[in-house]
């Protein structure tokens, strides 16, 4: 295979940004390449915003021929939350044709090295920057995200992050040296010599199993970590969410090639209408690697049963905010339903219970009592919401039947303190657009656990009173320890309550969100400077990004010989 770019020319091309995602994710100070804004985008190759949006329609009703071997169908179904049926087809894979054939590239790909395979990578991530656009039409109508957030979250924002594993997966690969001269001294006898070789060896194929409300911001952490460690990675995306993760498997086989690498080290497994593939993949004796986002219960079944795989999962989980104090109240009252209203709480990071003593709270504007806190927060995510436009940029649509049944039941779980509302988009009038709705439980009635103890995804959160500071600290213990978070929040002016809860995140492993009133919110990270889980509770187990997230996904394999 005849390469159209060299080593030399990738290094040239892509090293210098390498070595400064290499010096952000040590720092973890903040940085980032890819714009944020759309108007950045239009020179260089990449595509403005008319461009993006012409090439996003072009692709409708079209088939994705990605020239992979093993197809024997097409496939697809997609209908965007916004009322549009994309007519997108995919390739269906026979897996005893695709498997072997991702397996006969590896070998090159290997002993390419850690370097080479890092500016691969970055080549393939230029490439998706390039089209950020397209991409963000693509996720938008397949997550149900704002364009905005589809933009950002599903453009810049992922390729952060995958940019953000080829660092990681460089460091951890280039830890041990190449060679090294061995020399042990006998004495008055002459000394042992050795010339040891150390390689970073792939541990086969890595499958990743792609989510629907995230496909690029959660399936490019470990489908670049996968690769940029030496292993081939079969895509297998969510079936109401495939075009992001099929455009992505389209660009990185084209870089492959181009390089002078088998393109069917990347390549994708769609599904025919409820075949459950997954299970199916998961079990093939060629999958060494599972990168999974989505439900509990597979999740779990993952790691019970997909034994000859190494399984990163990121689950569900009850995330929960403390609220104790403050010293900007009306700052805590807007960042809360900011975070409660974005993606219409469609983010494994948004919060569901926030725990309030049930004798109030101490502010900057006076003595809050309970039903004054949940009351001010209706009305602060009323306003927020009021403006029906602002509205749909912010919130999205819904993503699947299932959310909007879990948000209609929520209003006869509890007292209702703020209830939902339909929303028009007038731009797409099919549409299922509704704003949060808030629910008072008592934390010390047995019938109301059963509601806050199980996460309740989508724009649905629980004002629950508890006796004290301790009692809420104790219930985010036990809430964490038992049910997993992805994200902690916290307000407090009280140094014991703040040490207390955070004593309670070290312990149990959560990642902690102190007194935010501005413009960071709870349920968002920054690639290079923020972990996205920790690995250490029921909610995932890993974390996006560090070092035991790429480590186990290579082995290194040493040859010695005498000098």
């Amino acid at each position: 295979m005849t390469a159209a770019l060299s080593a030399h020319e990738l290094i040239a091309r892509h090293r210098s940004t390498l070595d400064q995602a290499l010096e952000a994710i040590r720092t973890r100070a903040y940085w980032s390449p890819h714009p944020e804004h759309p108007k950045a985008y239009g020179e260089n190759g990449s595509l403005d915003a008319a461009a993006g949006k012409a090439a996003f329609d072009a692709l409708l009703g079209t088939r994705l021929d990605l020239g992979q071997p093993g197809t024997d169908d097409w496939v697809g179904g997609e209908t965007s939350p916004y009322g549009i049926d994309l007519g997108v087809t995919y390739p269906h894979a026979d897996l005893d044709v695709l498997l072997p054939a991702m397996k006969a590239g590896q070998r090159a790909w290997r002993d390419a090295g850690a370097e080479q395979r890092a500016v691969v990578c970055l080549e393939i991530l230029k490439r998706i920057s390039d089209r950020t656009h397209e991409f963000a039409h693509a996720v938008m109508h397949t997550s149900g995200q704002a364009f905005m957030m589809a933009f950002q979250a599903g453009g810049p924002h992922a390729q952060d992050r995958g940019l953000e594993a080829v660092a990681y997966a460089y460091v951890e690969q280039v830890r041990t040296p190449d060679n090294a001269e061995w020399t042990k001294p006998q004495g008055k006898r002459d000394p042992l010599a050795m010339t040891k070789q150390f390689t970073p060896v792939p541990r086969g194929i890595g499958l990743v199993i792609g989510c629907n409300t995230f496909p690029t911001w959660n399936g490019y952490p470990g489908l670049f970590a996968s690769l940029a460690t030496g292993n081939a990675v079969l895509v297998k995306p969510h079936p109401r969410a495939a075009l992001p993760l099929a455009l992505t498997v389209q660009v990185a086989r084209e870089v492959l090639a181009e390089t002078g690498f088998d393109p069917n080290l990347m390549a994708l497994a769609a599904e025919r209408p409820g075949e459950g593939i997954a299970k199916t993949l998961a079990l093939r004796p060629e999958i060494r690697i599972i990168d999974y986002t989505g439900s509990t219960a597979f999740g779990d079944w993952l790691e019970a049963n997909a034994r000859q795989a190494q399984v990163y999962t990121e689950k569900a989980g009850v995330n929960t905010v403390v609220v104790h104090s403050t010293s900007d109240y009306k700052g805590m009252l807007s960042n809360l339903a900011f975070s409660l209203s974005l993606y219409s709480g469609q983010m494994c990071t948004t919060p569901q219970n926030l725990l309030v003593p049930r004798e109030g709270i101490a502010t900057d504007q006076g003595p809050k009592s309970y039903d004054e806190v949940v009351a001010d927060l209706a009305k602060s995510v009323d306003g927020l919401l009021g403006d029906d436009a602002r509205a749909n940029a912010l919130l999205g649509a819904i993503v699947n039947p299932d959310v909007k049944a879990r948000l209609e039941a929520a209003a006869g779980l509890g007292e209702v303190a703020l209830a939902s509302r339909e929303i028009t988009n007038p731009d797409f009038p099919g549409a299922v657009v509704r704003t949060p709705v808030i629910v008072k439980l008592d934390g010390a009635k047995p019938d109301a656990e059963a509601a806050y103890m199980s996460e309740c995804f989508g724009p649905v959160s629980f004002a629950v009173a508890v006796d004290s500071a301790a009692d809420a600290a104790e219930l985010l213990r036990r809430t964490v320890r038992e049910k997993g978070a992805m994200t902690v929040g916290a307000y407090t002016t009280d140094p014991e309550v703040e040490q207390d809860v955070r004593e309670v995140c070290l312990e149990e492993a959560a990642q902690l969100s102190l007194n935010l009133t501005g413009g960071v919110y709870v349920n968002q990270t920054a690639a290079f400077s923020d972990f996205h889980g920790s690995g250490g509770n029921p909610a995932a187990s890993a974390a996006l990004c560090d070092g035991a997230f790429v480590a186990n996904r290579f082995r290194v394999v040493e040859v010695r010989r005498e000098a």
